[in-house]
């Protein structure tokens, strides 16, 4: 009886960036301290091209492109100089 059993094929893997505490379940990435999925090359830009080393395990590190610093600073610029600075109160409408 016992030898008849089926069992499930289903697995899971997980791999966490000691550099960084970025983590990948079945190679998907969740953001470190918010479990949020996020996009390898956003990491990329974001953390590891700028401080990663041998220890970082993100598979996008070195690649161009995604989100960057320098790209959100410009989205700020952009909604300062939308809003006035904040003299239009946008948040009070």
């Amino acid at each position: 009886m016992e030898n008849d059993r089926e069992y499930s094929d289903l697995s899971m893997s997980r791999a966490e960036c000691p550099k960084c505490g970025a983590l990948w379940i079945n190679g998907q990435h969740y953001w470190s301290g918010t479990g949020v999925k996020g996009n390898d090359l956003d990491l990329a830009g974001l953390v590891c091209n700028k401080l990663s080393d041998f220890q970082c395990i993100n598979p996008s590190k070195g690649q161009e492109g995604g989100d960057t610093w320098v790209k959100r600073m410009e989205d700020l610029d952009a909604f300062g100089k939308k809003y006035e600075e904040g003299e239009s109160q946008w948040w009070n409408k």
